[in-house]
């Protein structure tokens, strides 16, 4: 159950801070760079057909955030939201913030009269799972040269 105390709500430019020390955390086998966050924050913030939503603490803390798509397909008979990272602050985990994130994804998928909502995720399974999320297909990469 989400805490009252606790807001989901569009991130601003401001919150660069607070996000990229969660982004930091992501995932040990990456990396991230400040320099290209910071390119990369603000466009993200202010693109129409992106999502960034912050999860904030009444103490004004951001605790968690959400990182959404919004494209256009041929088989999907229109748009489709793609989640690209979600991330909770290990001390507000279980208290319900990442499934708020998730709804909060899931309302504006909705706006934007997107099919379907997608992720791709190794270390979360059950909590998707129990978020009604089907396991639908194996993600593949391939690292590109810079």
């Amino acid at each position: 159950m989400l805490n009252p105390s606790m807001t989901i709500r569009l991130a601003a430019v401001s919150d660069a801070d607070d996000v990229w020390r969660l982004v930091q955390d992501f995932a040990p086998t990456v990396r991230p760079e400040r320099e290209a966050f910071e390119l990369t924050f603000r466009a993200l913030v202010e693109a129409s057909h992106t999502l960034v939503l912050v999860a904030e603490q009444g103490s004004g803390s951001v605790v968690g955030y959400l990182l959404a798509h919004c494209r256009a397909t041929f088989l999907a008979n229109g748009p489709v939201a793609g989640v690209e990272e979600v991330m909770v602050a290990e001390r507000a985990r279980r208290h319900g913030v990442g499934q708020a994130l998730m709804n909060g994804a899931e309302t504006w998928a909705e706006s934007k009269g997107a099919a379907y909502v997608s992720l791709a995720s190794r270390q979360a399974g059950d909590f998707y799972r129990a978020l009604a999320y089907e396991d639908a297909a194996t993600f593949y990469k391939k690292p590109l040269t810079r």
